[in-house]
Formats: structure tokens, C-alpha cells, sequence
């Protein structure tokens, strides 16, 4: 597509990857398959290393991951869940490095592609969440007690349920997996595509006999918006991970 004398990729380009083994089939793997792969590899390599150097003053490594371990533990594990939630710190910990850098793969050269700005890979990670907090309901509360006290509110009327407990049935066991995969999809894709339109129009523009005069402004655009996205992976990342927090407090304590 071609605006103002400037070639745009085609969306196709941007966000379909060609196979990079056993094309043509069900299990065809393409650069997100490979990049949630590199993510997990990071993941438990930095806390393999910050484990294995551990130092009872931590620096480098082991300073960072305990910084985070100590962040996600006061601020969402126990300010969400509660003293219950601490056998959730590794599992919340490691689900939000994981979405982390696959968020933050959108700003490493050469990479320059988010995996959770596919629906492939952030749908999986909702249902996974979704399937761990029911589950976590049922084995604590007992089936029949979960659903019931995750569909009835406490002191509602008798007249008001039949309008109550649809409503509940719908945001807490179909609105909440789709809402989770969405959000983290859509900003990743949204902040995607803004990066490569300010890339397109910076290069095309290097090569104009005026880009001393316009080109800083697209590359001003581009260098902010890196910053923000940056800023954005962490967010995203963090949401997530509450949110998940905050479901698995729910199943734990059959609240509202």
C-alpha cells in the first residue's frame, strides 16, 4: 500500500511468518513458535543462574530476580490473594517473565515482533489461567460449593437471580478468558503496528532530499514510542499476572 509516495508493508507481511519447519501441516513452526520457545528458555535460565550464584548480599542476576520475586510477592500475591496466595509466587512469577519478554521481543533488534501480538499464543495462556482457577475452586471449595457461590451472590434476593446468575455465569466463566487473550493481544498488536508505521516512514524518508528536515520528526516519534512500548510490555505483563492473582483469590476465598 502506498500513501503519500511512502510503500507500506502489506498487514499479511507484518503478521503472518512463513513456516520455519514442517510447513504444510498441523504443526507447522513458524518465528512466534520459536519466540515463546526463546522465552521460556530465558525465563528459567535467569533464575537457574541468580540460583546457582546465589550470594547471601545478591548483586547482577540474583539481584533482579529477587527484586522481582520480592515485587510480585507483596504487590500482587499478597495484597491480592493474601497469605493463602504464597505457594502461587513461583507459578505468578514465572507466567509474568514469561509474557514479559515475550512482550519485550517487540523492541529487540532483528526480533522486532511481540508473540502475544497472536491471538495463538495469548488465547493458550488465558485458557490456562482459566482452567487453573476453576480448578483451584473445585479442589478447595468442592464442586457443587464453587459454582454456587461463584454464580449466587451472598444476600441478593430470590427474584434478582434470574437476572444475577447469568450475568455471572457469563463475565466469570466466558468473559474472563476472552477478556484476558484480548487485552494482551490487542495492546501488543496496537503498539506493534505503531512501530513499524514510524519505521517505514523514518526509512523512507532518509532517502528524500528534505528528510534533514522531516526525518527527525518520525525518528523522534519512533525513539518515544520504543520507550513507551517498553513501558507497555511491563504493564501488560503485570495486568495479566493480577488479573490471575485476582481469580485465584476469588477461587480461594468464594468471593465476588
Amino acid at each position: 500500500m502506498i500513501v503519500g509516495g511512502i510503500s507500506f508493508p502489506p498487514i499479511a507481511e507484518v503478521l503472518n511468518w512463513k513456516p520455519i519447519a514442517f510447513g504444510g501441516t498441523s504443526y507447522a513452526f513458524n518465528k512466534i513458535g520459536l519466540l515463546t520457545f526463546l522465552a521460556t528458555a530465558i525465563t528459567l535460565g535467569l533464575f537457574m543462574i541468580a540460583g546457582r550464584r546465589a550470594r547471601l548480599v545478591p548483586r547482577g542476576v540474583q539481584n533482579l530476580v529477587e527484586s522481582s520475586v520480592d515485587f510480585i510477592t507483596n504487590t500482587i500475591v499478597l495484597d491480592v490473594i493474601g497469605q493463602a496466595g504464597l505457594a502461587w509466587v513461583p507459578w505468578l512469577t514465572g507466567l509474568f517473565f514469561f509474557i514479559l519478554f515475550n512482550n519485550l521481543f517487540e523492541v529487540i533488534p532483528f526480533i522486532q515482533m511481540p508473540a502475544t501480538a497472536r491471538t495463538s499464543v495469548t488465547i493458550p495462556l488465558a485458557l490456562i489461567v482459566y482452567v487453573t482457577f476453576i480448578a483451584v475452586g473445585v479442589k478447595t471449595q468442592g464442586a457443587r460449593k464453587y459454582f454456587r457461590s461463584a454464580l449466587v451472590p451472598e444476600g441478593v434476593p430470590v427474584a434478582l437471580l434470574l437476572l444475577l446468575v447469568p450475568i455471572e455465569l457469563l463475565s466469570t466463566f466466558i468473559v474472563r478468558p476472552f477478556a484476558l487473550a484480548v487485552r494482551l493481544f490487542g495492546n501488543m498488536l496496537a503498539g506493534h503496528l505503531l512501530l513499524v508505521t514510524f519505521a517505514v516512514i523514518s526509512e523512507a524518508l532518509f532517502v528524500k532530499s528534505i528528510a534533514l528536515v522531516i526525518l527527525p520528526l518520525p525518528a523522534a516519534m519512533l525513539v518515544a514510542l520504543t520507550g513507551y512500548e517498553i513501558f507497555v510490555a511491563a504493564l501488560q505483563a503485570f495486568i495479566f499476572t493480577i488479573l490471575t492473582a485476582v481469580y485465584i483469590g476469588e477461587a480461594l476465598g468464594g468471593g465476588h
